[in-house]
């Protein structure tokens, strides 16, 4: 008798507990994933698993992070935006235009103090998400297609300002934050870590951020529920290309130079890093934890293929895999949402 009762109470956690596990499976799965990854690169090469790598790879993912924290408002609002690499590109080579570059670099710049070339830098980049906002909430264009506009947009600001040319100088406040440290920390990942807990603090913790929550999961209850929703929408919109500036400006620094096309890459890292991590594209599920899982993922993996000599066409091929694995993830668990409220 008591045999039986303790295999039906063991029944019912295990009963209990599926729901769960598929409820969260989207937060489950890529901290699975990142600890998969982290054990095998550790145990196919040697030089991964040290302090010094832990080191490289948070420097590789930080100006992803700073610009996925904006990203991540946007995507909470079931809204995408395209612009953000562009935006980055355009933001850190109008900080160089407005410094004072070396005679050798032939750019016919305006040269201005460097609180003046930082400030006109974020105005910039603020402006163009400003006309991001109103393209998405008073023309009624869809994000997709409204911020493909301004990535052309900003691409083509880009090429008139360095007109193919490279400039190397940026305000010294802005070279520090980019390149250098402070007690062997750099002072790029010290910001990214502001960055990724001010958004997650802002999200968790602000009216604001509970608005986000409620227009990503249900438009139509925010709106019923006097919530100005295109407000909503129009502030994350400018706040996605802020912080895609700021990580353009300290990537230029990073770098060590401006030029066109810079950060073309940044923009499919930044959406796999939000998704990856499990942050729903249909919009309210997820947040900054779910993003900083995401960049984690993306580092071991970038950072661990090249400990093992995987030929560089197959890293973009593996890549592409796992982001396709999110995105199914991603569907499946949005499926499972909606049949849990039927």
């Amino acid at each position: 008798m008591a045999s039986s009762e303790t295999a039906l109470a063991a029944g019912q956690r295990a009963r209990g507990l599926a729901p769960f596990l598929r409820s969260q499976m989207r937060n489950i799965a890529p901290f699975l994933t990142l600890i998969f990854l982290s054990a095998f690169f550790a145990f196919a090469s040697p030089s991964f698993a040290t302090l010094d790598n832990l080191g490289n790879i948070l420097t590789q993912v930080s100006v992803t992070g700073i610009i996925a924290v904006g990203l991540t408002f946007v995507i909470l609002c079931a809204e995408i935006d395209l612009s953000i690499a562009s935006i980055a590109n355009v933001t850190g080579i109008a900080v160089a235009y407005f410094t004072l570059q070396e005679s050798y670099v032939n750019i016919p710049n305006i040269p201005l103090p460097g609180a003046a070339a930082i400030l006109l830098a974020i105005l910039l980049c603020a402006a163009l998400g400003f006309v991001n906002a109103l393209g998405l909430t008073v023309i009624g264009i869809p994000s997709f297609i409204m911020t493909l506009a301004m990535m052309q947009i900003a691409a083509g600001i880009s090429a008139l300002l360095v007109r193919g040319q490279i400039a190397y100088k940026v305000p010294g406040v802005i070279t520090t934050l980019g390149s250098g440290s402070v007690s062997g920390i750099p002072w790029i990942v010290i910001v990214a870590a502001i960055m990724l807990l001010g958004g997650h603090l802002v999200l968790t913790y602000t009216r604001f951020g509970r608005y986000v929550y409620m227009v990503g999961g249900n438009r139509e209850a925010a709106e019923y529920s006097g919530l100005n929703v295109k407000l909503i929408l129009g502030v994350v919109m400018v706040i996605s290309a802020v912080c895609s500036g700021i990580g353009g400006m300290l990537g230029v620094a990073h770098f060590g130079s401006a030029q066109q096309n810079e950060f073309d890459t940044y923009l499919l890292d930044s959406i796999a890093a939000v998704v990856v991590g499990g942050t729903s594209l249909f919009g309210g599920r997820g947040g900054i934890g779910n993003t900083i899982v995401g960049l984690f993922v993306l580092g071991v993996l970038n950072n661990g293929l090249d400990h093992v000599n995987i030929d560089s066409f197959l890293k973009i091929l593996i890549r592409g895999l796992i982001l396709l694995a999110a995105l199914v993830i991603n569907v499946y668990a949005q499926r499972l949402r909606e049949k849990a409220v039927e």
